[in-house]
């Protein structure tokens, strides 16, 4: 049984479990739902619960430590043939007896032995699936058999069932906490090694960017050049270009259609805005290499103007278009959702639909929008395709939105494009930029913050 089949069967016996649960409680009372302490669907959700999360408990335990017990196995099996191997050696040959096991090419002719060992390997994950399926089922079946029988009109399924629903919500935030946690260690880990090799004062603070490094000591820059000036100012350059385009853009079509359409032209027109959200990043760059650089490159040669091919205006432009969205449709939901009763208020005291809106809609939105915009620049700072395609590699330390610039996204790609060592200062420069560019946004989150509350504390 494959693990997918295994997990299929595991929820829809929960479903059955859940309505032979609902059906005992019924039953226990002669119908009378009225007499049960519970609602006759957490009775369900008890029985559902309890003998789905066990199961699904083993189910993940099991997956996780199956693959890394079957390898142990099989290579302890060929022992003899790993004499003298290195540990790439080793790790191609695990590989290889994948490979063959899934009747896929390997990297070399598959010998008797091996050929042994695969069949070997084979039989092994089928007997591990068996197992767990076996155990699983087992389990399942059983927990619901014992749980089942518990069922009585006395029985507290809702307390029990919120008790199981709190701890699952727990587990929940508890994994997304050590996630982040795991991030930002990895990210401090390999920076402090890239730290160890390019004083930090050097990359804060530098203006030259070119992090190829030499094969041998004798050539020229053999050591790199790891200012990340150049990348910083230009990720804000077209982050800010970006935000002139969509926060004005986003926010006047939020005040339109929430306040202004009619309710047939919203039905219409948000949805149609919103498409905007879900055009691949790598159309925009499309659009931005072949239509909008050389737009501005021929308006500038009209006007006098040296405008290069892959310019930050470009990228910043198609950028803010991409973002319109995250500012239009957010910000539209904030405004809807304040109170009626503060624009019958405003009208009742001679205000216009004009006043109503900028002294009263938009101060008490604010929160809101400000969301809305921290989101719509954090989208910008984290793009990548549109940059590459649009305003090139150069790492250019200018402010000039007519010349080519380079993000620290694009960067990050670039450096971590390809087969790479991670002992080398180019390489683990990547996880540096990627720290500096948390920090940044975790400073973003904070005047967020700041603003948020200040006004919330006004209006609520």
């Amino acid at each position: 049984m494959s693990m997918w089949v295994l997990l299929f069967t595991l929820i829809a016996l929960s479903i059955v479990g859940f309505y032979m649960g609902k059906r005992r409680a019924i039953a226990s009372v002669d119908g009378h739902a009225g007499l049960l302490h519970s609602r006759p669907n957490y009775y369900g959700y008890y029985v559902a619960l309890w003998c789905t999360l066990p199961a699904l408990l083993v189910f993940a335990i099991w997956s996780s430590a199956d693959g890394s017990i079957v390898d142990g196995m099989i290579m302890a099996q060929v022992a003899d043939l790993t004499v003298g191997m290195s540990v790439a050696e080793i790790s191609l040959m695990l590989n290889d007896i994948q490979n063959l096991a899934d009747a896929n090419v390997i990297s070399r002719e598959a010998s008797p032995e091996l050929q042994q060992a695969a069949n070997t390997y084979a039989q092994m994950r089928l007997n591990s699936q068996l197992a767990m399926a076996v155990v699983c089922l087992s389990l399942l079946i059983a927990v619901a058999f014992f749980t089942y029988k518990r069922i009585n009109p006395d029985l507290r399924s809702r307390n029990s069932v919120e008790r199981i629903v709190r701890g699952l919500m727990i587990v929940c935030s508890i994994v997304a906490i050590l996630t982040t946690i795991g991030i930002v260690m990895s990210l401090m880990f390999e920076s402090a090694r890239f730290f160890g090799k390019v004083p930090p004062m050097d990359f804060l603070f530098g203006t030259e960017w070119s992090p190829q490094t030499a094969l041998r000591e004798d050539q020229v820059a053999s050591g790199g050049l790891f200012g990340a000036i150049p990348l910083f100012a230009g990720t804000m350059l077209i982050s800010l270009i970006a935000m002139c385009v969509a926060a004005p853009v986003g926010l006047m079509a939020a005040i339109y259609m929430s306040e202004y359409a009619s309710p047939k032209v919203r039905a219409i027109a948000k949805p149609l805005l919103e498409i905007l959200a879900g055009v691949p990043t790598v159309v925009y760059g499309f659009f931005a290499a072949l239509t909008v650089a050389p737009f501005f490159r021929n308006l500038g040669d009209n006007v006098g103007l040296d405008v290069s091919s892959e310019s930050a205006l470009a990228a910043g432009a198609v950028m803010g278009i991409m973002i319109i969205p995250f500012v239009s449709s957010l910000s539209d939901d904030v405004i809807s959702a304040v109170p009626q009763s503060m624009r019958e208020g405003s009208y009742g005291l001679g205000a216009t639909k004009s006043e109503t809106i900028t002294k009263v809609l938009l101060p008490a939105a604010l929160p809101g929008i400000v969301g809305s915009l921290l989101l719509a620049v954090s989208r910008a700072i984290g793009e990548t395709m549109i940059v590459v395609m649009a305003a090139g590699l150069a790492a250019n330390l200018t402010a000039n939105p007519l010349e080519a610039v380079t993000t620290v996204t694009v960067q990050i790609v670039t450096l971590l494009v390809g087969d790479q060592e991670f002992d080398s200062a180019k390489t683990l420069a990547a996880f540096a930029l990627g720290l500096m560019l948390f920090c940044v946004t975790l400073c973003l989150n904070f005047i967020a913050l700041y603003v948020v509350n200040k006004y919330r504390e006004q209006y609520d």
